[in-house]
């Protein structure tokens, strides 16, 4: 299914707008943006690839903003979207908020996904500590 374009194109500049505002760590501001983008979407939000990346984004905001339980619901909302599944950026940020939540097994497992699917260069721009705590969990290759 696709959308049509002229909602495409809105969401589209919805979140170029957001993705702005969070690079300048405007994130309430991001926040609005992301927010409006996912409302365009017609019916279950979840059906439509745009909806992934859009959840990505709004997690993400949460994610750098410390809200961790709200992060973790975008990402668990991502994962369930066309082509969440199997993205190793949605499973790292499912592990890293998991971790933070207090569900080591979880974040185990999340974290592994995404170091299956992105490698440890995933890792790099977060703190150190998540790929430590996977290494405590897995026999990793030498970083």
């Amino acid at each position: 299914m696709h959308l049509p374009d002229e909602i495409h194109a809105e969401i589209t500049e919805l979140c170029r707008e957001g993705d702005s505002l969070a690079g300048a760590r405007e994130f309430a501001q991001a926040k609005e943006r992301y927010v409006a983008a996912l409302r365009l979407l017609p019916g279950d939000p979840r059906q439509w690839a745009a909806s992934t990346w859009i959840y990505a984004a709004l997690g993400d905001v949460h994610f750098r903003t410390g809200v961790h339980d709200r992060a973790h619901k975008c990402f668990h909302n991502a994962v369930q979207c066309p082509g969440g599944l199997g993205n190793p950026y949605v499973h790292l940020r499912l592990g890293q908020t998991a971790l933070e939540l207090g569900d080591r097994d979880r974040a185990a497992d999340e974290l592994m996904r995404a170091y299956m699917g992105g490698g440890a260069e995933l890792f790099a721009e977060d703190d150190p500590r998540y790929l430590a705590f996977l290494r405590t969990r897995a026999e990793l290759d030498p970083a």
